[in-house]
């Protein structure tokens, strides 16, 4: 890439050229997946959705070839809460290198009662933290094979009012499903920062890097029926909203930068601009709970241990 593109100011609306680059979005086919994906297709990469559900990737696959028509995606059977599955998965791929994963799917529930993975792993941590984790193994050589391999971890805003329990990561003894949501993502969030720690230590080519949506809402998306359908009503009455957050279609944007910007370095936190809530992207300060190195080795040990992962995570 020309040293003029590199200076140019980044531009949501004309993205640098991704040609060739094969990257993998976990959750693709819905929300800041879903849009992720189709800017990454528009910028020429090779989009690869993972998703549990056959019906709602073909959906997004029809939707994102409409408005990339020259979209190249396909659909990877993926089910981050089934973690004997997640190999398998991986050799389905068939391939010599990954360039990127976007660690975005995840699982939000707004009521009781607490519910388990196949696992036996509560949901929420085990999908949106625990099955990352591992799928991350599985994804290390095809990472290290790429020239400039990254995992890039979808966070939350939700995650800068939480802290981690130690003891009691899974909320067995107290589980409220807003808060136990939260931490699942500030587990993600510590896992990229201390994913890029050890990297570096290895003197390994591939970078992690944290990205979160800010505040995005379905009722300021534009419409993708049918995977995302909002009513002339909705997004009427959500207009005022707009000046404090956004759609998901500008949620993605942090995504993407951190996944195609050169300039991207590891163990970065993207957001947008606007009180980290709407806006372009841009390179945030890491909140000092989400990189405290001690709490993110206890994190990694226990995870290793509940994952059965191997503790570099297949990274030499």
């Amino acid at each position: 890439m020309s040293s003029a593109s590199q200076s140019r100011p980044w531009d949501v609306h004309r993205l640098p050229s991704a040609e060739g680059r094969i990257v993998l979005v976990t959750g693709g086919n819905a929300g800041i997946g879903y849009f992720a994906a189709e800017q990454l297709a528009a910028t020429g990469a090779v989009v690869i959705l993972g998703s549990r559900d056959r019906v709602k990737a073909d959906a997004a696959m029809v939707s994102i070839r409409s408005h990339v028509p020259a979209a190249r995606v396909r659909h990877l059977p993926l089910d981050l809460a089934d973690l004997s599955s997640l190999q398998s998965a991986v050799e389905r791929l068939d391939l010599d290198h990954l360039d990127a994963v976007v660690h975005n799917a995840g699982v939000a529930l707004d009521d009781p009662p607490r519910r388990e993975t196949e696992d036996g792993h509560e949901l929420m941590f085990g999908t949106n933290h625990l099955g990352h984790f591992a799928l991350t193994q599985w994804l290390a050589p095809l990472l290290s094979a790429a020239s400039a391999g990254r995992v890039v971890t979808v966070g939350s805003f939700a995650a800068r009012s939480e802290r981690l329990d130690l003891g009691d990561l899974q909320s067995t003894r107290d589980y409220r499903p807003k808060r136990t949501y939260g931490r699942s993502k500030l587990a993600q969030m510590c896992f990229g920062f201390e994913l890029d720690r050890r990297l570096r230590a290895l003197g390994s080519t591939v970078l992690s890097v944290v990205a979160h949506p800010g505040g995005a809402l379905d009722s300021l998306t534009p419409p993708r029926p049918p995977v995302c359908v909002t009513t002339p009503g909705e997004r009427l009455r959500a207009l005022p909203s707009g000046l404090l957050v956004q759609g998901k279609d500008a949620g993605a944007w942090p995504v993407v930068r951190a996944v195609i910007d050169p300039n991207v370095r590891g163990g970065q936190l993207w957001g947008p601009r606007v009180f980290g809530l709407r806006g372009a992207p841009r390179l945030e300060p890491v909140p000092s709970h989400m990189a405290d190195p001690p709490v993110a080795a206890q994190l990694w040990d226990a995870s290793a241990e509940l994952v059965g992962a191997d503790p570099l995570l297949g990274f030499r």
